[in-house]
Order: C-alpha cells, then structure tokens, then sequence
C-alpha cells in the first residue's frame, strides 16, 4: 500500500469488539478481572489499555518496526532513551540537539556517572575522534533543530558496529514518511509525536520504536515503572491525526521547500537553513537519505530590528513553541526551545538572537509568501 492508504488501512482502524470505524475511547484507569489470578490482556491502564495498544501498533506500522511504544512527550521516550545507559558509559550526542535533550544529558544523566559528550555530527571524521573505549551510545538528530544539520545515518550506523554501540535516532523532523532510520540500520528510532504525526497542536505524546526484542522489553519496563505513559484521550487523538498526516505534510513540505527558496532572495536574510538548497553543505547526504528537506525550515535576518519587524508584523504565522501543526508556526529558539541553555551554549550552536525556526503549515503558499514579503521588507 501506498502512504496515504497505509495511513488509512495499514493497521488496526476498526473496534473489533462493535466494527467501530474509529477505535474507541477505553476511559478507565483498571479491568474487572474474572478471577484470582487469571491472565488477561489488560489489568490496569499503566500496563496497557486497548486505544494505546491501537496506536501502538500504528506507529509500529509507520515505522516500519517490529516494536513500538507510546509515551506521554517526546521528552519521555527520549529520556526512557537515554537511560539504557549505564554508570561508566559514554554518550556521543550532537553539538546542536534539542535543547530538552541537551539538558537532560548535561544535567541528570552526570549524576548516574553517564559521561556526555557534544560533538559536530555533521562531519564522520569527528565522530570517530571522540569514539572511547566506553561510548556505548550515538544519538542522533538529522535534519537537527535548528539549524538543519545532517548526519550521515548509514555512516554513523556502519562505524557504530564495527564497535558494537547503540545507535539511535530522532526522526522528529522527517517522520518516517521520508526518511527511515530504522532500515538504515539504527537500533531505536524516537519521535516527538506532538509534531507531525498527529499534527494538529493539540496533543503531547512520544514514540519509540524498535526491531530488536530485548531493546523493547528493557524500554516497556521503563515505559511502565517511569510511568511515563500517554493518556487514552491523547492516544485516540493521535489516531484520529496520524489518518491525514500524508496529505497535510505534502502540502507542508511543498510550502517548504518554496518558502525556503524564495527567503534565500531576501535582503533582510543573512542566511537560510533548508537540507535541500543546493548551498546546504550536507545536500547529497540528505538526497541519499531522505526523500525530500521536510517542512521546517531556520532563517537568520540581518539585525535585532529586522528580528523585531516580523515578530511584529506577521499576520499567518502564530509565534509559538513548538512545530509539525497545521498552522504555520514561527519561533525564536534563543528563547523558546533552546532557552533552557546558557547564552555560551547557544552560541557554541549557532543558535544565534537574530535565528528564527519556521514550521510551514498547510496554508496557501500565495498568502505565505505575501506575508513574510511584507514582514521582512523585500
């Protein structure tokens, strides 16, 4: 099947119990049991419940993943992630990674004795320099947030056997629609599930998926004793959203990829981040790996005033946290995704003041472009 049918009729759509077309809502924290002692599929809600299996099985689906799991934000299934290191490892991590993610290494995984390291994942040579005969883990973020930075996934994945280390991948930024980590080679693959999968700016939710067994079974005991699990109404929310995710990210890409060509004219524009333009120093990486440059897109404007001028004059764009919604959404990553960094950390980024992140919606393209043209001043 092909994507937007697989999005329809790839997995369980229908209540098994009633021929429901949509999968109901199970609201309910515990299941009678019908005796002491009897196994049944379902006990109580943090150990599984009939609408989160049905998502799971969703996003094992669009994964293209033995295993999937479901967590209540991004953050949960990356930091479930994260801790299936142990005391004395090493981790490899991008210079650039989400500000969540970065905090979450630099601050709590030290006090488990888990040393961290921060590096440019945009060259292989420089991963390879700070391999250690403890790195057990190397995680990645390609296309990275901001700045759109690429990996190189088969390569990373081929030094990473040859020394026998986890690898693992937030596919956030691409989905699995357009770029497939797991069948390069990656042993885990998470997603912000609050972004485009269910892409309507209403839910947060995480995924983590899998095709080895004993990686699953470690993550859904971790799923279950952190209690980090996503909520039914949340669950069936992302059923409903995940059903028109190829139509909206077509439409979102498509404006993309416009978008991104058309701010490259600006004069107001220092520079563009987008993996496709032919000036993306990683362009043939992407090409290899993805089959397009997604829908978020960082440009950085040529001074405070400019910055000032359209955060004040964009009318379509909502200025907001976060991305992969319907509606467009403009942000300032010094101060929303990336402020939980000190300036010095920012800066080592290139996470610069003057950098804004758009996440382009579904809107017409015509009315983007007249926006941004009369925001900017080209």
């Amino acid at each position: 099947m092909r994507v937007n049918t697989s999005l329809l009729h790839g997995y369980p759509v229908l209540d098994t119990q009633t021929g429901a077309a949509s999968i109901p809502k199970y609201q309910t924290s515990t299941f009678a049991q019908k005796k002491i002692g009897s196994k049944q599929d379902y006990s109580y809600t943090r150990f599984g419940n009939p609408t989160v299996h049905a998502l799971e099985e969703a996003f094992a689906k669009l994964e293209k993943a033995d295993y999937a799991l479901a967590y209540a934000s991004g953050m949960a299934a990356i930091s479930n992630v994260l801790m299936l290191l142990e005391g004395g490892d090493h981790l490899l991590l991008p210079k650039e990674v989400y500000g969540g993610t970065c905090q979450f290494a630099n601050h709590i995984l030290p006090r488990y004795d888990i040393e961290v390291s921060c590096i440019d994942m945009s060259d292989i040579n420089e991963i390879k320099a700070h391999l250690k005969p403890n790195t057990k883990m190397i995680y990645l973020e390609t296309p990275s947030n901001p700045l759109l930075k690429i990996t190189d996934i088969a390569a990373v994945v081929a030094l990473a056997k040859q020394h026998q280390i986890l690898t693992v991948a937030d596919n956030t930024f691409m989905t699995a629609l357009y770029q497939n980590p797991l069948a390069l080679g990656v042993d885990i693959v998470v997603e912000s599930v609050t972004k485009f999968i269910n892409g309507h700016s209403d839910v947060v939710a995480g995924v983590a998926a899998t095709n080895d067994k004993e990686i699953y079974q470690q993550l859904l005991l971790y799923q279950k004793n952190f209690g980090a699990v996503l909520g039914v109404e949340e669950a069936w929310l992302v059923l409903r959203g995940m059903k028109t995710m190829g139509l909206r990210m077509e439409k979102s890409i498509d404006n993309a990829t416009q978008i991104a060509a058309f701010l490259q004219t600006c004069p107001n524009v220092k520079r563009v981040y987008y993996p496709t333009l032919p000036n993306h120093p990683n362009a043939a990486i992407q090409k290899k790996q993805a089959t397009n440059g997604g829908a978020v897109l960082s440009f950085e404007v040529s001074n405070q005033a400019v910055l000032e001028a359209v955060i004040d004059k964009l009318q379509i764009p909502i200025l907001a946290v976060s991305l992969g919604g319907v509606e467009s959404i403009l942000s300032h990553p010094a101060t929303m995704s990336h402020a939980c960094l000190s300036q010095e950390e920012r800066q080592k980024q290139g996470v610069t003041n003057n950098l804004l992140r758009l996440s382009c919606g579904i809107e017409d393209l015509e009315d983007l472009l007249a926006d941004l043209k009369q925001a900017l001043g080209c």
